[in-house]
């Protein structure tokens, strides 16, 4: 038996969220799933030691409100199992989910860059580090460093001394010149500029970037190109986090067309594929503003609600603009793509070195010699890395999308006999 919604929405982020309130003022039954246990994403992760903002309480508060809403927390897309049906698994059970319109606000990833040492137990993404530490992890008295790109660096930074770690570097790969120039332009989105000051740290060096995670069972200290000169820095922990990488394995699986490596979409939020809709950071980054405009607009659109949507288009280009400024701000130099030594792991579930894929020309002839993305992430670490050191086209997901029960398997047959 397969079930049926006139609207499903995956992905219980910012733009999740907007998008499923938007649209519940027309009665239409809703779906909004996630894999997360809670709504909020990444950026409103909760846990025992996260502090959510006023309005992602708010907005998580009014999603229990109306009736048309079904909300599936801890449930992932497994597979494809027919037009306009996915074969959905949670806890406990797996089943087929039909829908009329699909919004997918499925979000960004970390891109992670091996570099020597990157293994070592201690060293994470900076994104991760926020999850690790909202979830209870205690880094009380633990140096850490934190070197990426982005603002991502002193967010990740700000929570770890809110729970008593000395942050003893914020190494920024993009120059003074291009942060400065990013900073002075911050007067056209004040509370992006109050925000900046908040989170401004005397450990914050421009230029900087990691070069080597130093230790034997575990991280020790970390190796840094800071300007022109290296410095060895003592630590703990250490969190890297070079950028934001749309999530659009799931739009690719549906037929969406991808463009400069996000879900392309029209001023509607409308992807090239009719009834599917996109908004968030898989349609590509801008912060958390620019995720509930654009979810709101798809949310409405979707529904038929379109002069409201048209009255969102205004303040979806003002947040735009903040997001071109921050992307050319803090683009990734060449310096990054040169990180790794031969030896150095880029797959770490196959454990497959970086002298193993130089040679080849494309991720599917990598994959096919060395094993790389056939373990358990299924690529989307070692994919995302080589697509930057080698410019090689991403490969596509292929079914089952997550590993899966064979009862929740079983359900797509079950469907078939139904159909």
């Amino acid at each position: 038996m397969t079930d049926h919604v006139d609207l499903l929405i995956i992905g219980a982020g910012p733009a999740g969220m907007a998008a499923a309130l938007a649209a519940a003022t027309t009665g239409i039954r809703i779906a909004i799933l996630d894999d997360n246990p809670l709504p909020g994403g990444q950026i409103w992760r909760d846990g025992p030691n996260a502090q959510l903002p006023a309005l992602a309480s708010h907005m998580r508060t009014q999603l229990q409100r109306p009736a048309n809403i079904q909300r599936h927390t801890g449930t992932r897309v497994v597979a494809l199992a027919g037009p306009k049906q996915l074969l959905l698994e949670d806890p406990e059970r797996g089943w087929v989910l039909g829908y009329d319109r699909l919004i997918l606000c499925t979000g960004a990833r970390e891109r992670l860059l091996p570099f020597p040492g990157w293994t070592l137990p201690g060293v994470t993404g900076a994104g991760g580090l926020q999850a690790l530490i909202k979830g209870g992890l205690p880094v009380a008295g633990e140096r850490i460093v934190i070197a990426g790109s982005g603002p991502l660096l002193l967010a990740s930074a700000h929570t770890a001394i809110k729970n008593g770690a000395e942050v003893v570097r914020i190494a920024e790969q993009a120059s003074f010149g291009a942060v400065s120039r990013f900073a002075a332009g911050l007067w056209r989105w004040p509370n992006k500029a109050v925000q900046a000051t908040g989170l401004a740290h005397a450990a914050y060096r421009t230029s900087a970037h990691v070069l080597e995670a130093l230790g034997s069972a575990r991280l020790e200290a970390v190796r840094m190109q800071v300007g022109n000169r290296v410095e060895d820095v003592p630590c703990e922990r250490l969190a890297c986090g070079f950028g934001l990488v749309p999530n659009v394995e799931l739009a690719s699986a549906l037929g969406c067309r991808i463009e400069e490596g996000a879900i392309a979409v029209d001023e509607w939020q409308a992807s090239s594929l009719a009834d599917h809709f996109a908004a968030g950071e898989c349609t590509g980054f801008g912060g958390s503003e620019l995720a509930l405009v654009e979810g709101r607009i798809a949310g409405l659109t979707a529904t038929g609600q379109q002069d409201q949507a048209r009255q969102l288009f205004a303040e979806r280009r003002r947040w735009q603009g903040f997001a071109d400024r921050l992307n050319h701000a803090f683009a990734l130099r060449p310096a990054l793509r040169h990180l790794a030594r031969p030896d150095t792991l880029v797959c770490r579930c196959e454990d497959v070195p970086y002298s193993a894929l130089a040679f080849h020309d494309s991720w599917s002839a990598a994959k096919l010699n060395t094993r790389c993305g056939m373990g358990a992430c299924q690529g989307r670490i070692c994919a995302t890395a080589a697509q930057t050191l080698f410019n090689w086209e991403p490969p596509r997901l292929r079914p089952p999308f997550s590993p899966a029960r064979v009862a929740t398997l079983a359900c797509l047959g079950e469907s078939d006999s139904a159909a």
